[in-house]
């Protein structure tokens, strides 16, 4: 599966894959107004906008008919004052899901982090699902969660022997969106 970084004209096919991949969630979130874009979407136009915006590590999975299948965001994020990398949001159309879309994404994203030297890539997510690729409770690092209660959901995936220490803090959109 061919993995890229996203063009400037994948933007709006990009922001359509985000909205759909989160669209099931809407109603359980918004009860009675499903008309409101999925809150993601609205991250995603938020930290285009953000210095932590991370245009290299913006990656796209190209879909078969020539659209876009999905896509994983990695933004400029801090554990004190050590700059690391947030994953997220990571979005698979539906039509495209659980046919390795997600996964090609992700191991793409950790790849590129890591070649660019990054020390480390936080997260908010499934742990049944992150594990795979080697993602750890972040406080097994010494890495505190933005908010405590988010417990073990809250993970890093380290690179190299030894990650900074702190508090995490993602790029200024994730806490206002």
């Amino acid at each position: 599966m061919l993995i890229r970084r996203e063009n400037p004209g994948d933007a709006e096919a990009v922001r359509e894959v985000v909205a759909a991949a989160f669209a099931p969630h809407q109603e359980a979130r918004h009860p009675g107004r499903p008309h409101l874009p999925p809150v993601e979407a609205v991250l995603l136009d938020e930290l285009r906008t953000d210095p932590g915006w991370l245009p290299e590590l913006s990656l796209v999975a190209p879909a078969p008919d020539g659209g876009i299948a999905g896509h994983v965001l990695c933004t400029r994020a801090h554990v004190g004052t050590v700059p690391v990398v947030g994953l997220g949001p990571l979005s698979v159309h539906p039509a495209h899901q659980r046919r390795g879309v997600g996964s090609a994404l992700v191991h793409a994203a950790l790849g590129a982090a890591e070649a660019l030297g990054e020390p480390l890539v936080g997260l908010l997510g499934d742990p049944a699902y992150y594990r795979r690729f080697g993602f750890e409770p972040a406080s097994a690092h010494g890495v505190a969660a933005p908010d405590p209660s988010w417990g073990e959901f809250f993970q890093v995936r380290v690179f190299g022997r030894s990650a900074p220490r702190g508090p995490f803090a993602y790029a200024e959109p994730f806490s206002r969106v």
